[in-house]
């Protein structure tokens, strides 16, 4: 999980992730925007500015189920909510509006399907998963709760479990296919991009480490945001969290340019 307010570099950094799939696995990560404020997290543009490629965009409005065998890798990026700057807190929504938004996600469950299951398919073992926005409590975020269905529930399962999901009735009739394409789960990871309402790293680091269960559960949590050095501001980031190995225990400073994300010169 990275942490942090708006405009920090949690995108940028995340970009950085996705091209680095490109020379360890031979694929970019797919790129999972779960913003509903009315644009995109600007992948496309990061993506073509620092590394002069261009990402596709899959429009879920016109999306039908096709064979991932024979279709090819899925778009890079999946705006799974849409830019209709919909509110996605239950604490912003009456009763109606949350019970409309669960039945709309219930029937856009099976494209998310589609699309994680055919870049795994296809070589994908990086996925990032942006546009999620700040909240007091984690019942009370829409975005979460994809969330957890896209880890858990996707990237956490066997492969043929995960095709039963996706092709239902047809599974036994695309079975042999399915086992052709067989991939190791324990292979996937995600990038998380969480957007607090706290603009300074100071304010992050002393509190408790937020959205609950969802940073308890991730295996490293970075924070961003903002520090004061020599009465100059800048960006800092920090490692909270972090299992398997060594991390250090201080502050990296950073910078923004136009090759991305650079450790800032003291």
């Amino acid at each position: 999980m990275v942490i942090g307010a708006t405009g920090v570099g949690k995108t940028q950094l995340g970009m950085h992730f996705s091209e680095a799939g490109r020379t360890a696995e031979g694929q970019r990560a797919a790129v999972l925007d779960l913003s509903s404020r009315g644009d995109s997290q600007n992948h496309t543009g990061y993506t073509s500015q620092l590394f002069g490629t261009q990402l596709t965009s899959l429009d879920p409005r016109s999306d039908t189920l096709v064979d991932p065998f024979t279709h090819g890798r899925p778009a890079d990026i999946l705006p799974f909510l849409g830019y209709g700057g919909r509110r996605v807190l239950r604490s912003q929504l009456d009763v109606d509006e949350w019970h409309a938004w669960q039945s709309e996600l219930n029937r856009r469950l099976p494209l998310l399907s589609r699309f994680v299951y055919g870049h795994l398919v296809h070589g994908t073992r990086r996925f990032i998963v942006d546009g999620i926005e700040p909240q007091d409590a984690p019942d009370d975020s829409l975005q979460l709760d994809l969330l957890e269905s896209v880890y858990h529930r996707m990237l956490r399962i066997e492969h043929d479990w995960l095709a039963r999901e996706v092709f239902r009735q047809n599974f036994r009739q695309l079975e042999p296919q399915v086992m052709q394409s067989a991939y190791d789960h324990h292979a996937a990871s995600a990038v998380v991009l969480v957007t607090t309402k706290q603009l300074m790293l100071e304010q992050l680091m002393t509190q408790p480490l937020a959205d609950g269960d969802l940073a308890a559960g991730a295996n490293t949590v970075i924070l961003m945001g903002r520090t004061l050095v020599g009465g100059k501001m800048t960006r800092g980031l920090y490692i909270a969290k972090h299992r398997g190995s060594f991390a250090e225990d201080r502050i990296q400073n950073f910078e923004i340019n136009n090759q991305g994300l650079k450790q800032a010169l003291n």
